[in-house]
């Protein structure tokens, strides 16, 4: 909550004659506190280390609720980059002071309404604006007509999809495919559902960062680099019109 300090004005009468003490020695009240500090440590089994694990069990839902939370992978629809039963690092600043999701993303949301009464972690492939089309000649995927090489991520001798698809994305939504693609329920399978299976980037609550469990497989999940050669959005005046007309009627 915020509050506002009000400025109060000195007191102007001079200073009693006599040494100013800047030795910064504390008085008997900081002795005080100092000495109920200590005591409280020494009462501790483990002393320093207790209280500053005791401190950050105080901190953690601070931490969780603005900061960043761990979510388990309930399944295999983000293989091979996550397994079920993965723990990931959810940084939910990531898109807080302006910032956006951008394709290649790995994002968890709140699937309410658009998925399911659940939270989801799937991968961005189209914002606002775009143009996503499945398959081109060699079964790939195509971002406002750049073909994307998902090798690097899609899940090894899976196609782009079996589904065929063409479509814009509204402003402020997300079009989201599971790496998996065959065992993945996505922005595919929601097509004529509301939103036209359109996440809205309101429902985003953040980032996957980082795999923290098992720890034999803790790791940092990077954006690829197979979005990068994708034009703009603002480049495809066609792509943005019809996400316009698509996004007439949705929920959200």
């Amino acid at each position: 909550m915020d509050t506002e300090a009000q400025s109060t004005e000195r007191d102007r009468s001079p200073h009693p004659a006599g040494p100013e003490d800047t030795s910064g020695t504390p008085g008997p009240e900081g002795r005080s506190r100092s000495a109920l500090a200590g005591r409280l440590v020494g009462w501790l089994p483990g002393g320093r280390i207790t209280a500053a694990l005791f401190l950050v069990l105080l901190l953690l839902p601070a931490l969780s609720t603005f900061v960043a939370q761990p979510f388990q992978i309930p399944s295999g629809s983000m293989e091979p980059a996550l397994r079920a039963g993965d723990r990931v690092l959810v940084l939910k600043l990531a898109y807080r002071f302006g910032a956006e999701p951008q394709r290649g993303d790995v994002v968890v949301f709140d699937g309410t309404e658009y998925f399911g009464d659940a939270d989801y972690i799937k991968r961005v492939v189209g914002v606002g604006g775009d143009r996503v089309v499945c398959c081109d000649k060699d079964g790939r995927i195509r971002v406002n007509g750049r073909t994307v090489d998902e090798s690097g991520f899609l899940f090894p001798g899976e196609s782009a999809s079996t589904v065929p698809f063409d479509v814009a994305v509204p402003e402020d939504r997300l079009f989201v495919l599971g790496d998996h693609r065959g065992s993945s329920s996505d922005s595919r399978d929601h097509l004529g559902s509301p939103g036209g299976g359109m996440i809205p980037v309101s429902r985003v609550i953040g980032r996957a960062d980082w795999i923290v469990q098992p720890f034999g497989r803790a790791t940092r999940l990077h954006r690829p680099d197979a979005y990068a050669r994708v034009p703009a959005a603002a480049q495809m005046p066609a792509a943005r019109a019809n996400a316009a007309h698509q996004g007439e009627g949705t929920h959200g």
